[in-house]
């Protein structure tokens, strides 16, 4: 393991942590001031934690933080701070910051901390080797490990393939790699949502159309046949296209022509087809909906595509790889996860699927407030998942809240493109708390977008109100009983009309 690094100019505090992590069996080097450090990053590879004071002769503890972390993202840096620099602590959290460390420290939990850091660093090597040696696709699981030797399978074949799966899945994911793969690779990939366009648009959007097919078309517009030439057409969602283009289809498929709108003329289609949907197309072609040949001529070769339900060995990988994407994205650190929410979020339902993930990873990005994710940092919608109140205590908590004390029957969580009712999950309440998830969850299930907001505001308005009454009106007790400064309270009160 590679040495923890100790930056301070007082050697008594490099003394007491060198001996206290060497009975830990920790290995040490210390440094007394920045400037030494980055000499030292120079040289040789960096520590596996870096322990740094935040005031030093010859350099500030933040500068080193700020140029170790455009050096080394991933590494954890704890920085020690006095209390009267607890605004240079928020800079430090703010800055990538693993943890800070007040001064005078308890040494144990100094060295706990340490561990915790050195845990980290462990784990994000590994999750960097995955994630820098990651394909397009991420899944350790055995039914994606099935669906990759399935695309390795198809990798020299032009066959059409069906794609199944919930939404959010990942389903355009794996047609991008059966054209990645395939003998068309250097031909384009054309991607289309039938489910997205209007019916009567559709057609055109598929087969293009002539100048004068209709009125607006001023001009010849090539369709997306046309545009995937050569290539990959993957046509998702499609369960949902009108019957009467499923003929038209179908014609390209069998016979590899087909007609703009508006045209007289065939137009050659030298594209492979590859189609995707979340759909039981079985039923659809009993329910006479869709056409039994189009379904045969679609269904050569089928790969099912799993929920990520079934695959939780996949969630830790995958919340790495959207955390260091999303940071990316927004131009900021990248944010670790703790064992404790990765465990939280392994057990969540994922309605959304991959999809949901990759959200949730992104508001975590912007949302948490610390570098390391904590369970208690995980969106609502985690940390509600199963812990619906029973319908009496809902009822009763509506009631007080001043709301109808109606259950609905289903509650509709959104899952990136669509929305899929589930049942309410029946469970006892857990005093207040069960009636704030009662409320909380009838809010969100209304389509409202200030919820955070109203329920934030009730929550303090009662809170202030109740300890007011309990110190019969002396605002500075209740503040002080509330843990919270004077000015905070009267500006609560103005804020939420309590005079």
């Amino acid at each position: 393991m590679k040495p923890i690094w100790i930056v301070d100019d007082d050697q008594s505090i490099r003394f007491v942590l060198e001996k206290a992590l060497l009975r830990e069996q920790l290995p040490t080097r210390s440094f007394t001031n920045p400037r030494d450090v980055l000499a030292a990053l120079d040289d040789e590879d960096g520590p596996q934690v870096l322990v740094s004071d935040i005031r030093m002769p010859g350099g500030s503890g933040l500068e080193l933080l700020e140029k170790v972390k455009a050096r080394y993202p991933g590494l954890p840096v704890i920085i020690m701070t006095a209390f009267s620099d607890l605004d240079s602590a928020v800079s430090a959290f703010q800055g990538g910051a693993f943890e800070y460390l007040p001064k005078p420290f308890d040494l144990p939990k100094a060295v706990e901390l340490i561990h915790r850091a050195v845990d980290e660093s462990q784990r994000e090597e590994v999750a960097q080797e995955s994630i820098s040696d990651a394909p397009e696709m991420l899944g350790q699981a055995p039914a994606m490990q099935d669906v990759f030797r399935a695309i390795g399978r198809l990798s020299q074949s032009n066959v059409t393939v069906m794609i199944t799966g919930e939404s959010g899945s990942g389903k355009e994911l794996v047609a991008r790699a059966l054209h990645k793969h395939s003998p068309r690779a250097n031909g384009p990939f054309v991607a289309i949502n039938t489910a997205a366009i209007p019916k009567d648009l559709l057609e055109s959007e598929l087969f293009g159309h002539e100048r004068g097919a209709f009125t607006g078309a001023q001009t010849m517009r090539r369709g997306r046949f046309e545009q995937a030439e050569g290539g990959t057409l993957f046509l998702d969602e499609i369960g949902d296209m009108p019957f009467d283009l499923q003929t038209r289809l179908l014609r390209v498929l069998s016979d590899g022509h087909f007609y703009r709108v508006g045209g007289h003329s065939a137009v050659k289609a030298n594209v492979r087809v590859i189609a995707a949907t979340h759909q039981d197309l079985e039923q659809r072609v009993k329910e006479g909906v869709f056409r039994e040949d189009l379904f045969h001529r679609l269904n050569v070769i089928r790969l099912r595509l799993p929920a990520l339900r079934e695959r939780r060995e996949d969630v830790a990988m995958l919340a790495r790889h959207f955390l260091q994407q999303s940071a990316r994205q927004l131009g900021v650190e990248p944010k670790r996860i703790s064992d404790a929410a990765l465990e939280r979020l392994s057990h969540f339902g994922f309605p959304g699927n991959v999809r949901q993930l990759e959200n949730i990873c992104h508001w975590l990005t912007v949302m948490a407030p610390a570098q390391v994710i904590e369970p208690k940092d995980l969106p609502p919608e985690v940390t509600l998942d199963g812990k619906a109140p029973a319908a009496a205590d809902m009822a009763a908590a509506h009631a007080v809240a001043g709301t109808p004390s109606v259950l609905p029957d289903a509650i509709a969580p959104v899952t990136g493109s669509e929305v899929s009712p589930v049942h309410a999950p029946q469970a006892s309440a857990d005093g207040w708390e069960g009636g704030l998830e009662a409320e909380a969850l009838a809010l969100l299930s209304s389509g409202r977008e200030d919820v955070w907001d109203e329920l934030t505001r009730r929550f303090e308005r009662k809170l202030i109100l109740t300890a007011l009454t309990n110190t019969k009106g002396r605002r500075i007790e209740a503040a002080h009983k509330l843990g919270i400064g004077r000015n905070t309270i009267t500006r609560k009160i103005q804020e939420l009309g309590l005079d």
